[in-house]
């Protein structure tokens, strides 16, 4: 969107609010001013602890980044539908939004079209972000910025009703961070739609990800500032999830195949259970080691653990996946395996194991990939001898590990907004 834009709707309330004098009827809307993301940026650099920063109605255009440094502000729209800040014609900045700040709060509007990710909080601590939507329009394509809600290094967050659409990488990101709620959100047409990584105790509920590459991402990477483990992913719609990898070539997500529900890479204690997953075209469930991911193993340190251990799957609605692999190797053991027509089971499993930590031959229970989900299957594809002896092997997880406990935020991050 380019040139100056006309404020759809903004009363005058809703000017006095952001700071402004009502105008008449017939004079220009802030929007219609092109020097209303200055107006913007002013009020983020001149925010004071406690401040809230009201944007009215309308569709606003910027052509560099935002920013905000200062604790405790919160930004406010009047909806992810009415209060909308575009991008489009973006010439300078890696972010629609970037924040540096703790106890902070973004609701009720919408970043479009940014050059690299819609909104980052770096290193911040209390972080809301409830009701804003992310998005890329048009189709999706790599050239569309990374991340859409990106918090990263953060401590207690709350990402809650919100929508991202077209992200290269993830639409909803977590990274590098801890104790984190994702909840009531919709993921669609993006790389990765949901994705948790090296974070520790992340819950991730009632969402919907479909039409994306992959729905649902728990992933460890080498060469970060933490690992991560304790994540559960539960009461989710994760369905349909077959769109093309349109990710930047090399990047982690490059090599999540089209038609992945959930994705468990590298890491440690996580939970799937009492989640729609279906119509996912590779698998509706695949645990992994980084071995098989294709990424570069250079550079990779003893200090990080490439194993996925102590995943427990149970309780899920399982259906219709696995009937159209994107991977050359797995549609060929779908065809060898269950025939032309046949689809490969529900849960696969590349078969890494650490074997220092194998005992008479099997890990550990707590260690062990455990399913109790209605007859569901693992297929071990055995990754390690390049698909040479893939097997199933119900009896070898027929196991049951001890419940996470659910994350616990401040009482005040959760109170209805």
């Amino acid at each position: 969107m380019t040139g100056k834009i006309l404020l759809i709707a903004a009363s005058a309330l809703a000017l006095l609010s952001c700071g402004q004098k009502p105008e008449k009827a017939e004079g220009p809307s802030p929007a219609a001013d092109s020097s209303y993301q200055d107006r913007l940026q002013t009020q983020l650099l001149d925010a004071k602890p406690g401040d809230v920063i009201t944007i009215p109605a309308g569709t606003y255009s910027f052509d560099r980044s935002l920013s905000l440094d200062i604790d405790g502000v919160t930004i406010k729209g009047a909806g992810m539908d009415k209060t909308v800040l575009s991008f489009k014609g973006q010439v300078a900045g890696a972010e629609g939004l970037l924040v540096t700040a703790n106890n902070f709060t973004i609701e009720d509007l919408a970043i479009e079209d940014t050059k690299g990710d819609a909104l980052k909080i770096n290193e911040g601590e209390n972080i809301i972000i409830r009701r804003v939507r992310a998005e890329w329009t048009g189709e999706p394509k790599t050239s569309n910025g990374a991340y859409g809600l990106y918090p990263v290094r953060t401590t207690n967050v709350l990402i809650d009703g919100c929508v991202a659409i077209g992200a290269s990488d993830a639409g909803i990101y977590v990274g590098q961070s801890k104790n984190v709620i994702v909840r009531n959100s919709r993921a669609e047409k993006n790389v990765a739609g949901i994705e948790i990584e090296n974070t520790y105790d992340a819950d991730v509920h009632d969402n919907v990800a479909t039409g994306n590459t992959g729905g649902i991402l728990v992933f460890n990477m080498p060469n970060l500032a933490q690992p991560g483990a304790r994540t559960r992913v539960f009461h989710n719609k994760i369905v349909d999830n077959n769109h093309k990898n349109f990710g930047l070539p090399g990047s982690a997500v490059s090599s999540v195949p089209a038609g992945s529900g959930v994705v468990v890479n590298s890491n440690d204690q996580v939970e799937i259970f009492d989640n729609d997953i279906s119509g996912n075209k590779t698998a509706n469930i695949i645990v992994a080691s980084v071995y098989s991911s294709g990424l570069s193993r250079e550079g990779m340190t003893s200090a990080f653990d490439p194993y996925p251990e102590g995943v427990y799957i149970y309780g899920n609605r399982l259906s219709d996946g696995g009937k159209n692999p994107d991977n050359l190797k797995l549609q060929a053991l779908r065809v060898a395996m269950f025939g032309p027509t046949g689809a490969l089971p529900d849960i696969l499993w590349d078969g890494y194991v650490n074997p220092d930590k194998l005992q008479n031959g099997a890990l550990p229970d707590d260690l062990k990939l455990c399913v109790q989900n209605d007859g569901a299957e693992v297929l071990d594809i055995d990754a390690p001898d390049d698909y040479k002896n893939p097997k199933i092997d119900t009896a070898a997880h027929a196991c049951a590990l001890k419940k996470l406990p659910p994350v616990e935020l401040p009482a005040n991050l959760l109170k209805a907004g």
